[in-house]
């Protein structure tokens, strides 16, 4: 890990590599630090991500890897603890190992953490046969018993969806209530519901069998909905000035995300963001297609930083002088 960058990308899943190829390309020198927690992890597979159908996750974010080594760029392993905008220009980006290193621009696509419902059971299952989204899932799932957990308002909407795939959809009232209208739409599908609160999955020979209610019945199931509260990952973002907001629906608080405009900058000069640290509904294509963005636009920004240094070299002089004070106070704990 050198010591400056022009861009220092936070996240190595697929919004981040794809960045940083973009940026490699470009013959931008790149730092990629990844903490190695990708949000997909607990799936086997990626879906609708044309011509890599199907292809497992961890092979997906090698190749990127390696795409992004060959055109020069850098990845290390770690994770970002904070980052400070440097008064000569930049930033300074610090780990938690204690290293740090300087950039120009930073990107930032550290996901999000899908917090689950506290229900033995779900959390082991997740990604398997405790599902969310019917376009990463639903295929695999079709004409499967499928049960709805309802603990939010979108409870409704997941199982009308689900419903395409699968002719048996069960939904489990748990916390939720629903009105005469969404009651309605459900019976109109033949979606039956099930009330009383959920207390547990049955699972025999490593396969979802059941939901058990508190009541003790179990009713039969081979598939899972749930609706996870989505958690910008976004500690750097913070550390930056930049505050997370909390995204609700009909009252109910779904998830959190950093604000950026449609290519990805945000209200800090210099600052990115890409995937789902800022839009939680992101699939991966759509992630890497946004890394894409947020990587040209970076570029593009450095683009007229350059002429303006070009122009005016005595600027260019006074912000290397600033910058390498700032360097040695770091060094020598001022």
């Amino acid at each position: 890990m050198n010591e400056n960058y022009d861009v220092v990308v936070v996240g190595g899943g697929a919004a981040g590599l794809s960045g940083a190829v973009a940026l490699a390309r470009s013959r931008r020198s790149v730092l990629v630090v990844d903490a190695g927690e990708p949000r997909n992890a607990p799936a086997g597979h990626v879906h609708n991500y044309l011509a890599r159908e199907s292809t497992p996750p961890g092979e997906l974010l090698a190749s990127g890897r390696e795409e992004v080594i060959g055109y020069r760029g850098e990845i290390v392993a770690g994770a970002v603890t904070s980052a400070a905008a440097l008064d000569g220009g930049g930033f300074v980006v610090t780990l938690a190992d204690g290293r740090t290193t300087r950039a120009r621009r930073l990107l930032v696509a550290t996901g999000l953490v899908d917090e689950l419902p506290d229900i033995p059971g779900v959390a082991e299952r997740w990604g398997r046969d405790v599902l969310h989204c019917p376009y990463c899932h639903g295929w695999e799932a079709r004409d499967q018993a499928i049960g709805v957990l309802a603990t939010n308002p979108m409870a409704v909407h997941q199982a009308l969806m689900w419903r395409q795939l699968s002719d048996d959809v069960v939904v489990f009232r748990h916390t939720a209530a629903f009105d005469e209208e969404q009651i309605a739409q459900l019976t109109a599908r033949g979606i039956r519901i099930v009330g009383g609160e959920v207390t547990a999955l049955r699972v025999e020979d490593d396969a979802l069998t059941g939901v058990v209610l508190r009541s003790g019945e179990v009713v039969a199931r081979e598939a899972v909905v749930i609706a996870p509260r989505f958690t910008a990952r976004a500690d750097v973002l913070v550390s930056l000035g930049l505050e997370p907001v909390e995204l609700e629906v009909d009252g109910h608080v779904i998830g959190s995300s950093v604000p950026a405009d449609a290519n990805g900058a945000t209200s800090v000069p210099g600052v990115w963001v890409a995937g789902n640290v800022t839009d939680m509904k992101s699939q991966v294509v759509v992630s890497a297609a946004a890394g894409l963005t947020a990587g040209a636009m970076i570029n593009g920004d450095l683009v007229a930083e350059d002429v303006r240094r070009a122009r005016d070299p005595f600027a260019h002089d006074m912000e290397r002088q600033v910058a390498a004070l700032v360097g040695d106070s770091t060094k020598h704990g001022v």
